[in-house]
């Protein structure tokens, strides 16, 4: 009996410790030294049509060897606060296994030590609402260590509104506006040949 708790208590120890080591990774340790860039066209953005051109880098003001773990970059198109309200399925956490503003992987790749930089069509499923860009640089666990975004800290400039596909084609609402057309002049013509069969009956 005391074995089988000494073993249960070492795997519960072990357990937390790798949390420690490896998961429990929050927002608000993390190093802000990448710079990142996200530019498109004006006005509103359209999904599954418009494009967004990223660009990510070391920010030069820090020192030589900063991104010596850095191993993935890791670029995601994120929530902003005002798409975030009432919608605890985007909520912000400090704890990054928690954390669900970023939910759109725009680009994983391995670290480089130049800037760079992605054309990315916005994809099909990516719903209405307010967005910017974060990139992460993970370490060879996979590990977030640091961050840059197209935004300041409170996340309210650079800011960048999509729009859902609907599912509706040119060609459909097309063929809607005929058959609707369609439908209104039959009406009127059966309105009036009921008409000139009411006259005739009354000669």
């Amino acid at each position: 009996m005391a074995a089988r708790v000494l073993i249960l208590s070492s795997i519960l120890t072990f357990s937390c410790f790798a949390e420690i080591c490896y998961g429990a990774v929050s927002f608000s340790s993390l190093e802000r030294t990448l710079v990142v860039t996200a530019s498109h066209r004006q006005g509103l953005l359209i999904a599954g049509e418009d494009k967004i051109t990223v660009a990510w880098g070391l920010n030069q003001s820090f020192p030589a060897g900063t991104d010596s773990t850095y191993r993935t970059i890791k670029v995601q198109l994120c929530y902003a606060p005002i798409s975030q309200v009432d919608r605890a399925w985007r909520k912000t956490e400090d704890h990054l296994s928690k954390d669900k503003t970023c939910q759109f992987k725009i680009v994983e790749k391995p670290y480089s030590n130049t800037n760079e930089t992605l054309e990315w069509t916005i994809e099909r499923d990516v719903p209405t609402a307010t967005f910017f860009v974060r990139a992460y640089a993970l370490d060879q666990h996979n590990n977030k260590v640091a961050y840059g975004q197209n935004t300041d800290t409170k996340k309210t400039t650079n800011l960048f509104d999509i729009q859902a596909i609907t599912g509706r084609h040119a060609s459909l609402d097309i063929a809607s506006v005929c058959f609707s057309a369609f439908s209104v002049v039959s009406l009127i013509g059966f309105f009036f040949a009921e008409k000139r069969k009411g006259g005739k009956g009354q000669q």
